[in-house]
């Protein structure tokens, strides 16, 4: 996977967590951005060790 699909591949992880964590019924929009976090944390660790 080249760096481009990557980088959209964490895009992509960041936005569904956090529309996920929103749907799901986060208290506020900066709750549902710390589930993008952790999930973008998930998926780079997930990229990194797959190389």
């Amino acid at each position: 996977m080249k760096l481009l699909g990557q980088v959209a591949a964490l895009a992509v992880v960041i936005a569904a967590a956090t529309a996920v964590a929103t749907l799901a019924g986060a208290a506020n929009l900066g709750t549902a951005l710390t589930f993008g976090q952790i999930g973008f944390v998930i998926a780079l660790a997930v990229l990194l060790l797959k190389r």
